[in-house]
């Protein structure tokens, strides 16, 4: 197939492009500027200029290579995650998602793509028991950031189900963790968490599922191959941030986290910080296992708890 990933540049975008070359796809980057060519080039995928907020730009670009499936992985997060500035790129990053996915919609049926797939999100379903489905509402009435961002994925993802020309394919990603996230020893959170700036917010009850970022990746090359569709991608080993966090600390050689009530948080970092650590609903991948083959890989440092715990080399796992 010839792929046009929208959105290359990101975390998932080397993974992405790495397997997508693998299986013998052609793969074109879109890039606002000729600035990102040599690191598309780089990484495989023949650069094409076109801003995602032009939607001229990016018509031009689709109908210049046709390509058979265009893969969304638009995004604008911060450097940091951290309250205040994820608080800051909300308008920025939500303003990318809604213009890019109605202009890369536009060219795609300008130009007869039929192949949509779509990031999306497996983190902030509706609370409720047990693992949520794909079936399951995402979570629009939680605290505002949530609140809005969970809008914004049911919006994007109306969007591109409605329309009847395509078979779209909306991934709903886990938190992102591995080479190149967040959630790493050498990335923002090990650092947060060797500061002693995550702590433990109340009984620390919210489930959060996590996903490999080299096994969304994965996931996402089959879904150009799959029923259309939204699809739950993360890992079998959704834990409590009671759980999780610790588990992480240590294996970043963190100190254990500081616990602190729900009202000092609220006071200190803020609802949606208290939202994600006493209210996050852990999801189900058993239909990407079914339809994508999908074979999510333990967490990490849970299996690095583990493994120390039975007193084998506690050294052993590269994050």
């Amino acid at each position: 197939m010839r792929v046009l990933v929208a959105g290359a540049t990101g975390a998932i975008g080397r993974p992405l492009i790495r397997g997508l070359r693998q299986r013998g796809h052609s793969v074109f980057g879109l890039a606002r500027s000729a600035e990102s060519t040599p690191m598309l080039t780089e990484m495989g995928a023949e650069a094409l200029i076109g801003d995602a907020l032009d939607g001229a730009s990016v018509r031009t670009a689709i109908a210049r290579v046709r390509p058979d499936a265009v893969i969304n992985e638009l995004t604008s997060m911060p450097r940091h995650y951290t309250p205040a500035e994820m608080k800051a790129a909300a308008e920025r990053d939500t303003g990318i998602r809604r213009e890019g996915n109605l202009n890369l919609l536009a060219g795609m049926l300008e130009s007869g793509v039929r192949r949509y797939v779509l990031q999306s999100s497996g983190f902030w379903y509706a609370p409720g028991p047990g693992l949520a489905d794909e079936s399951s509402p995402l979570a629009v009435d939680a605290s505002p950031g949530v609140a809005a961002g969970s809008r914004t994925y049911v919006e994007l993802e109306s969007t591109a189900f409605r329309t009847s020309e395509l078979d779209c394919v909306a991934m709903r990603y886990g938190f992102f963790y591995g080479p190149g996230t967040w959630y790493t020893n050498a990335g923002d959170m090990g650092e947060q968490v060797r500061r002693q700036q995550v702590p433990i917010i109340g009984a620390g009850q919210g489930v959060a599922s996590f996903v490999h970022i080299e096994d969304a990746a994965s996931a996402t090359v089959a879904a150009l191959e799959c029923g259309p569709g939204a699809y739950n991608i993360v890992d079998d080993y959704p834990n409590q941030q009671s759980v999780w966090l610790p588990a992480f600390a240590r294996a970043c050689g963190a100190p254990e986290p500081l616990q602190i009530t729900e009202q000092e948080a609220l006071a200190t970092s803020g609802a949606d910080s208290v939202y994600y650590a006493t209210r996050l609903r852990g999801a189900s991948s058993k239909k990407a296992q079914h339809e994508l083959n999908f074979r999510p890989r333990p967490l990490e440092w849970l299996q690095a708890a583990a493994v120390s715990a039975q007193q084998y080399a506690p050294n052993a796992l590269t994050l």
